[in-house]
C-alpha cells in the first residue's frame, strides 16, 4: 500500500518556518494512516463496554486471517502500517538480499569476522550463481531447494563435510527468516541429498600428528635452542603438547590464568584479515572459557619463564603472536629436511595421545573445548610408531584377551 504524503501541509509548515524531524515524520505516519483506513480491506470495530480494544484482521497471502488489536484506533492502525509494510518487505524479499540481512545479524552476534568472510565466500561460490539468488523467498519451496542443492553437491563434487560447511548458510538464512516470520515453515528441514558426496580418505597420523619418535627429536631441538636463544617462543611450543590449546589461545595466556594444576583458558588471538593485524580478545573460539590439566612436566616447563609480563610468552616486553609460533615449527622442519608440520597438528596429537592412553573421550572433548564430541572424534590419530603400535596390539591379543 502506497502512502500519499500531505505536500500541502509540509509546504505550509516550511512558511512558517516550523518543520522540523518530528513534523515530517508525525505527517508521514498520519498519512499512512489516513492510507490504511482508506484501503484495508477488513471492518475496523471500535471499542465497547464489552470489549475496550480496537479490533480488526490482517492476512497474508496462503495464511490464515489474524485478529489485530488495539488500544486505541490511532494504536490499531499504527499496528496495521508495520504488518502492511513488513508484508510488502516480504513481497520483494530475494534470496540474496535475505542472505544480506541474515549477515548483517550475524555480525552483531559473532565476535569472528573471519566466520562472516568465509559465509561471503560459500556464498559467492555456491549460491549467487545458481538460480536461488534472485528468486523470492516466498517461491523457494522444498522441491526447488532439493534439486539446487542437489546440483550444487554435483556439479562442485562436494565431499559430505564441504557440503555441510556450505549448507550452514541455508541453515542459518531459513532458521532467521522463520523467526522474523517471512516464512512458516523451513524449506530445509525436508530437503534430501540424494547425488554421491565425493569420497574423502582418512587422513593417517603419519600427517596429522607427531609420532613418538618424531615428538622426542623435536624436543631435543626445542630445548637446545632455548638453552641457545632464552626465546619463549621454544618453550610456548614444548609446552603446548601438554596444553592440546588453539595456538591463539596459547600466545593469549598471562601469568593469572595459573591456577593450581589447571590453566585458566579466556582468551584469544584473532586476525583481522582486512587490517591485518593481530589482537586479543576476551573470549575463546567456542565463546566458553575452560580449564585445562597442568601436569607435572608442563610446571617444570612453565618455571623456565619470566612470569612478570603481562603474557606468558614474551620476546623483548612485546605478546609473541601465532605467527612467531608456527615460524619456529617451519624452522625446526627446514632444520630436519622434512615437511613443516603445523601448530593445529599440536593439538591433534596432544588429543591422539591421551587417547592411546585410556583418557575417556569426554574428557578429551572437555579438555580441547569442543562443543561436540564429534569434532573430538576427528581429531583422534595413532601417534605412535610402528613399533610401539605392534608392541600394544601384542599386548592386547597375546593372552591378555580372551580369544
Amino acid at each position: 500500500m502506497q502512502s500519499n504524503i500531505d505536500l500541502q501541509q509540509l509546504q505550509a509548515l516550511l512558511q512558517c518556518d516550523t518543520l522540523d524531524a518530528c513534523n515530517v515524520l508525525d505527517i508521514i505516519m498520519a498519512s499512512k494512516r489516513a492510507n490504511i483506513k482508506k484501503l484495508h480491506p477488513y471492518a475496523i470495530t471500535p471499542s465497547s463496554p464489552r470489549n475496550k480494544y480496537w479490533t480488526t484482521y490482517f492476512k497474508r497471502e496462503n495464511e490464515s486471517r489474524q485478529l489485530v488489536r488495539g488500544k486505541s484506533e490511532e494504536d490499531l492502525l499504527d499496528k496495521l502500517v508495520r504488518l502492511y509494510e513488513e508484508n510488502s518487505h516480504l513481497d520483494n524479499l530475494t534470496f540474496n538480499r535475505l542472505f544480506d540481512e541474515w549477515l548483517e545479524y550475524k555480525k552483531a552476534i559473532t565476535n569472528s569476522a573471519n566466520t562472516i568472510k568465509r559465509h561471503r565466500q560459500h556464498y559467492a561460490k555456491y549460491f549467487e550463481p545458481s538460480k536461488l539468488h534472485s528468486m523470492k523467498l516466498t517461491a523457494i519451496d522444498t522441491f526447488t531447494l532439493e534439486m539446487e542443492c542437489n546440483r550444487i553437491v554435483k556439479e562442485f563434487n562436494l565431499s559430505r563435510k564441504a557440503w555441510v560447511n556450505a549448507k550452514t548458510i541455508l541453515n542459518g538464512m531459513f532458521d532467521y527468516a522463520k523467526r522474523k516470520k517471512y516464512i512458516t515453515d523451513n524449506p530445509l528441514s525436508d530437503m534430501k541429498i540424494t547425488v554421491r558426496y565425493r569420497q574423502v580418505v582418512k587422513k593417517s597420523g603419519n600427517t596429522q600428528t607427531y609420532n613418538t619418535d618424531e615428538l622426542e627429536a623435536l624436543n631435543k631441538y626445542l630445548d637446545a635452542m632455548y638453552q641457545e636463544t632464552n626465546d619463549s617462543a621454544y618453550i610456548a611450543v614444548r609446552l603446548n603438547f601438554f596444553l592440546g590449546l588453539r595456538v591463539g589461545e596459547l600466545v593469549a595466556l598471562k601469568p593469572e590464568d595459573i591456577v593450581g594444576n589447571q590453566i585458566h583458558v579466556v582468551r584469544e588471538e584473532v586476525r583481522d584479515q582486512e587490517a591485518n593485524q593481530n589482537y586479543v580478545v576476551e573470549h575463546t573460539k567456542s565463546n566458553r572459557d575452560r580449564f585445562v590439566a597442568l601436569v607435572p612436566q608442563a610446571k617444570k616447563l612453565l618455571e623456565k619463564l619470566d612470569l612478570n609480563g603481562t603474557y606468558l610468552f614474551e620476546r623483548n616486553g612485546e605478546r609473541l603472536t601465532a605467527r612467531q609460533i608456527a615460524y619456529v615449527l617451519e624452522k625446526y622442519a627446514k632444520h630436519q629436511g622434512i615437511q613443516t608440520k603445523s601448530t593445529h597438528k599440536i593439538r591433534k596429537t596432544y588429543a591422539s595421545i591421551l587417547s592411546a592412553f585410556g583418557v575417556p573421550i569426554d574428557a578429551i572433548r572437555e579438555q580441547l573445548g569442543h562443543s561436540e564430541l564429534s569434532t573430538t572424534l576427528s581429531y583422534i590419530y595413532n601417534p605412535l610408531t610402528e613399533d610401539a603400535t605392534y608392541s600394544m596390539i601384542s599386548d592386547a591379543l597375546d593372552g591378555k584377551t580372551v580369544m
